[in-house]
């Protein structure tokens, strides 16, 4: 009998990639999603990829009543991993009243349920945004938890330390927090990506927009940041080895090979990689010339950061594997799939 596993924020860009590994190590998969800034299609590309249309109910994990519903009609959960958020550090700066309420009451209402439901195990996503600006590179598990640099940074900061609190009450409660890099590309088959709506925020979106001609032209926030081409500097992670890392995390719980109630792993490839030499990888993986503009430095953002991921390495037994210039074309091939989508 397959483990039903339930995922929010299921049709989004992490969601939904991390819907068809768990697909495909055998698992049945339950997605919850309102929708905000995701789409329905990405059920066709998940079904296309993996021959399985998932379970999926449209409902706002914020909303109390809403998810009792859910879970009084839906039994049998064995684990979830709490995708849904949002995740914009220059929207949150802008409107930090919205990350507040809508990132923690849909972790607390998540989590009062998991209690009276039974359901023992949660995988977080977490950000590396939880460090701040560390004073040591690459950034382990163990660096002391600073100020963080925008609302979102400090929802995932928040969100940790409650759930943090809520297993050291209720013992048989297991969860994992994932702290993320950079995730980036799509799906080697091109079914599924990143959708942004209106103007990205990340960028990659930004790239391939610009590449393709939705854009006029990539802005570079920041040339003066204390790095060797002054652009602010990221660990891009590709968001299938990413996906990869939420079913090792998965399996960890089931198992029971956890160390501890609550564990916390980096994910990224332990590499710093610069706006400028991001670009340079996509006109190298693609051929194609990108029209790019440095601007002023964007409120919220970090001037460096790159994670030591040896703890997940040797833990969960996972490994970023795929280059920058693969994730690149990954992340190319679906715009230029978007772009056949709408013709």
């Amino acid at each position: 009998m397959k483990k039903k596993i339930l995922v929010t924020g299921g049709t989004g860009y992490i969601g939904s990639h991390t819907v068809v590994e768990l697909i495909e190590s055998g698992f049945e998969v339950i997605i919850v999603d309102n929708l905000s800034n995701s789409n329905i299609n990405a059920l066709d590309g998940i079904e296309k990829i993996t021959g399985t249309r998932p379970l999926f109910e449209k409902l706002d994990v914020c909303d109390k009543s809403q998810l009792t519903s859910f879970f009084e009609k839906i039994t049998g959960i064995e684990a979830i991993i709490h995708v849904a958020a949002f995740k914009s550090v220059s929207e949150s700066v802008a409107n930090p009243l919205k990350y507040y309420f809508n990132n923690l009451v849909s972790t607390i209402s998540l989590l009062d349920l998991m209690k009276k439901k039974e359901i023992p195990y949660l995988v977080f996503s977490s950000s590396c945004t939880v460090y701040g600006q560390p004073d040591e590179l690459p950034v382990s598990e163990n660096a002391p938890i600073k100020k963080a640099m925008s609302p979102y940074g400090n929802t995932k900061q928040i969100m940790e330390e409650i759930i943090s609190d809520t297993l050291l009450s209720t013992p048989s409660l297991k969860a994992i927090s994932l702290r993320y890099f950079n995730p980036i590309g799509a799906h080697p088959s091109a079914l599924i990506g990143e959708l942004p709506t209106g103007v990205p925020d990340n960028l990659v979106p930004f790239i391939t927009q610009t590449a393709i001609g939705i854009r006029d032209e990539i802005k570079v926030f920041g040339d003066d940041y204390n790095t060797p081409d002054g652009s602010a500097i990221r660990d891009y992670l590709h968001v299938v080895d990413l996906a990869k890392a939420h079913v090792a995390a998965i399996q960890r719980l089931l198992k029971k090979q956890g160390k501890a109630n609550y564990e916390i792993f980096n994910l990224g490839t332990g590499k710093g990689v610069s706006v400028l030499e991001a670009i340079e990888s996509f006109e190298r993986a693609t051929g194609e010339k990108l029209n790019y503009k440095i601007v002023d430095r964007r409120a919220g953002d970090i001037e460096k950061v790159w994670g030591d991921t040896s703890y997940a390495n040797k833990e969960l037994g996972w490994k970023a594997e795929k280059s920058l210039d693969d994730t690149m074309l990954s992340a190319w091939n679906w715009e230029k799939y978007l772009k056949k989508q709408k013709k």
